[in-house]
C-alpha cells in the first residue's frame, strides 16, 4: 500500500466549483486523495479522490433508496476513519445534508455520551444516522426509540438495495452541512453552511491564507467535527487537490510526536492546530528523540481556535528548531463555525507578531495603547497575538454596546459580513436573531480591536470578568496559573461567581498532579500572591481532581460548563455544611466568606 502522490499533474482548477460534487469530480481526475495513519504512524488506509467519487456515488444510491425527503438531516459520528468520508461525499452527490456528530476521544461514560447524541439527533432531526465500528454501540442506544429509517454502521448499510432514481447533486445554494458547535452540549447550535458558503471560504484559505503551492501536502489531527478539521483539513485540501495524511484525535492525544512524524517522513508542508497541541507536542517529546525528525519542509504551522500564547509557539519553537522547524512558520489566524471557517490570516512567514498595549487602559479605558506610544509609564503590559488580515469578500467592524461602529484601537464586539457567513442556526430562529442581522451582521461575540486592518481578539465578551470597573481577561489569570512549575497549559479555568453584593469574584480552578500537601499549599499560596501582583485582584484558587474540568469535544476546558459544574458542589458543599451544623446545634456556619472566598488553604479533590 502507497500514500496518494505529493506531486501530480492535475493543474489547480477552482473558479469553476461551485459545489463539493464538483470539486471532488474535478479532484477525482488526478491521484490525489485522503491517506489515514495508525497510532502507530504506519499507513492503515489509502483514498484517492478518484476511488472516494465512485464509492461516494454507489452509496448515494443506497442513501437514496430510503425514500428520505431531499435536503434530510444524515446524523454521521465523525470518527477520523474513511467511512466519515465516503458517507459525507454521498450525501453530497444524493441532496442530503450531513451533519458531524461528535466522537469522543475518551470512551468513558456510555450513558452521558449517547444522551449527547440522542439530543443531538433530535434537533437535527435526522433521518438516518452511521458510525463506525467503535462508536456502533453509542450510536444505537441514542437511536432507541427514535424513528430512523436507518441506523448502523458500513458492513450493515451496504447490503441495503440501490435506488433506480438519478443523482441529485446540492445546488450552491443549498446546505453542504450542518455542524454543531462545541460550546454547549445541552443547547447546542446547528450552524448551517450552504455550499456557496463552504466553497468561498475554502477558496479564501487557499488563495490568499495558505497561498497553495505545487509540492504543498497537509497533515492533521484535528477532529472532523469541529470547522478547523472539517473545513479546514478535510474539505479545502480536496478543492485544492491536494494529498492529505490523517491521524486520529485520540491517537494524537495518546502519542502526539506521531503528528511530527507524519510531517517529517511524508514532508508535510501545511498542518493547523490549536495552541494547546503544539504545547502537548513539544512536552511529551524527549530530547533523543528530536533528531529523528526532519522538519525542513514544514512552510505553514496554523495557529488558531483558541486565544494564541506567545509563550506557547516559542516553546514548540525552541524544541523543534534543532529538526528543522522554522518559527518563521507559524500562522496564526481567527474563524468560527459560523463564517464557515477563516475570517483572518496572518502574513505568511512572518511568524508570531504581537501587539503590546498597555494593561490598565485596556481594562479601565477599553483602549489598547502600545506601549510604545510615549504615553507615560506603563505598570503592566498585555501581549496580544495579531490575527492579521481579513480574507478577501469580509467586511470586518468593531461596535460598542450600542451597536456603533469604533476606532482603530478602541475595544469592542467584532462583527463579521461575508459571503461565508452561516444562513443561521438550523431550527432556531431566536438564536439566530441574537447574532445574525437581517442585512447580514454576524456578531461573534468576541471581543477585539482593529491596529491598521489587523485583527486583535482579547476574548470572549460572555467571559470578561468585572473587578472594580476594570474588565480582567481569564486567560490572563489562567496563563500565571499555567505558568507555575507543575502546571501544564489547558488545565486551568478562570471565571467569576457573583459574591453577596453583587459584584464579580473571580476564582481559578486548577488540575494540579502534584500529591505533596506542602506543596499544593505552596502553589495556591504562590499564586494568589502573583495574580495579586501581576493583575492587581483577589483571585479564589481550588485544586481539583485530574478530569474534573469540563472541556469541550476539541479537548479545550469549557468556561461556561465547569462554572455550573462549580456551583453545583457548592450547593452540595453548602448543604452539608448546614446538616453538620444542625447536627451538632452550632450556630457558627460558615457563610460564603469562608466557604466559598479566597483563601490559603486548597480545597483538594473538590469535584
Amino acid at each position: 500500500m502507497k500514500a496518494t502522490p505529493t506531486v501530480h499533474a492535475l493543474p489547480r482548477r477552482m473558479d469553476h466549483l461551485g459545489t463539493l460534487a464538483e470539486a471532488l469530480d474535478y479532484a477525482a481526475q488526478g491521484e490525489t486523495g485522503y491517506n489515514f495513519y495508525s497510532g502507530r504512524g504506519t499507513l492503515a488506509e489509502v483514498l484517492p479522490y478518484a476511488v472516494l467519487r465512485d464509492e461516494a456515488r454507489a452509496l448515494a444510491r443506497k442513501l437514496l433508496a430510503l425514500n428520505m425527503p431531499r435536503g434530510a438531516r444524515v446524523a454521521l459520528v465523525a470518527a477520523t476513519e474513511p467511512n466519515f468520508v465516503r458517507f459525507f461525499y454521498a450525501c453530497q452527490y444524493a441532496g442530503y445534508v450531513p451533519v458531524p456528530l461528535p466522537a469522543k476521544v475518551n470512551l468513558g461514560g456510555q450513558q452521558e455520551y449517547a444522551a449527547q447524541l440522542k439530543r443531538l439527533l433530535l434537533i437535527c432531526q435526522a433521518e438516518a444516522a452511521m458510525a463506525s465500528d467503535e462508536y456502533l454501540p453509542y450510536l444505537l442506544d441514542a437511536a432507541d426509540g427514535l424513528a430512523l429509517r436507518f441506523a448502523g454502521n458500513m458492513r450493515t448499510f451496504v447490503h441495503l438495495p440501490d435506488s433506480e432514481a438519478a443523482l441529485q447533486p446540492q445546488s450552491p445554494d443549498e446546505l453542504a452541512y450542518l455542524q454543531y458547535t462545541s460550546g454547549s452540549t445541552r443547547f447546542p447550535r446547528g450552524v448551517m453552511i450552504t455550499q456557496s458558503a463552504v466553497l468561498e471560504n475554502a477558496k479564501g484559505i487557499i488563495n490568499h491564507g495558505v497561498q497553495l503551492r505545487r509540492g504543498d501536502r497537509a497533515v492533521s489531527w484535528l477532529p472532523f467535527y469541529h470547522d478547523m478539521g472539517l473545513v479546514g483539513l478535510l474539505l479545502a485540501p480536496l478543492v485544492g487537490q491536494i494529498s492529505v495524511d490523517y491521524l486520529s484525535t485520540r491517537d494524537f492525544a495518546m502519542r502526539p510526536r506521531m503528528w511530527l512524524k507524519l510531517m517529517s517522513e511524508n514532508q508535510g508542508t501545511i498542518s493547523f492546530g490549536p495552541p494547546f497541541g503544539y504545547d502537548l507536542a513539544a512536552r511529551r517529546l524527549r530530547d533523543d528523540e528530536i533528531a529523528n525528525y526532519d522538519l525542513h519542509a514544514w512552510r505553514i504551522a496554523g495557529v488558531g481556535a483558541e486565544m494564541i500564547r506567545q509563550e506557547t509557539l516559542e516553546f514548540f519553537a525552541q524544541r523543534l528548531e534543532p529538526a528543522g522547524f522554522d518559527r518563521q512558520a507559524f500562522l496564526p489566524c481567527y474563524g468560527m463555525a459560523e463564517c464557515s471557517l477563516a475570517v483572518c490570516f496572518g502574513r505568511l512567514g512572518a511568524g508570531i507578531e504581537v501587539d503590546q498595549v498597555d494593561a490598565d487602559q485596556l481594562a479601565r479605558d477599553h483602549v489598547a495603547v502600545p506601549v510604545d506610544s510615549g504615553a507615560g509609564h506603563v505598570s503592566r503590559v498585555n501581549t496580544f497575538v495579531t490575527c492579521g488580515h481579513r480574507l478577501p469578500g469580509y467586511e470586518l467592524e468593531i461596535r460598542d454596546e450600542k451597536g456603533q461602529a469604533l476606532d482603530d484601537r478602541r475595544c469592542g464586539i467584532l462583527h463579521v459580513r461575508g459571503a461565508s457567513v452561516m444562513s443561521g442556526y438550523f431550527g432556531n430562529t431566536e438564536a439566530t436573531t441574537e447574532v445574525l442581522s437581517a442585512d447580514g451582521w454576524l456578531n461573534t461575540g468576541d471581543v477585539a480591536y482593529q491596529t491598521e486592518a489587523e485583527i486583535v481578539i482579547v476574548g470572549r465578551a460572555k467571559d470578561t470578568i468585572i473587578v472594580n470597573g476594570r474588565n480582567i481577561l481569564p486567560q490572563d489569570i489562567e496563563y500565571l496559573a499555567e505558568s507555575q512549575p507543575g502546571m501544564r497549559t489547558g488545565d486551568s479555568t478562570a471565571f467569576a461567581l457573583q459574591n453577596d453584593q453583587g459584584y464579580d469574584q473571580p476564582i481559578i480552578l486548577l488540575e494540579y498532579r502534584e500529591k505533596d500537601p506542602d506543596k499544593r499549599l505552596q502553589l495556591v499560596a504562590g499564586l494568589r500572591q502573583r495574580i495579586q501582583q501581576e493583575i492587581g485582584i483577589d483571585c479564589q484558587v481550588e485544586l481539583v481532581d485530574k478530569d474534573v474540568l469540563v472541556r469541550t469535544t476539541s479537548g479545550k476546558p469549557s468556561r461556561h460548563a465547569t462554572k455550573k459544574v462549580y456551583l453545583r458542589f457548592l450547593q452540595s458543599r453548602q448543604e452539608q455544611t448546614q446538616t453538620a451544623t444542625e447536627r451538632n446545634g452550632s450556630t457558627d456556619a460558615p457563610g460564603r466568606g469562608q466557604g466559598a472566598a479566597v483563601n490559603t488553604t486548597p480545597t483538594e479533590s473538590v469535584l
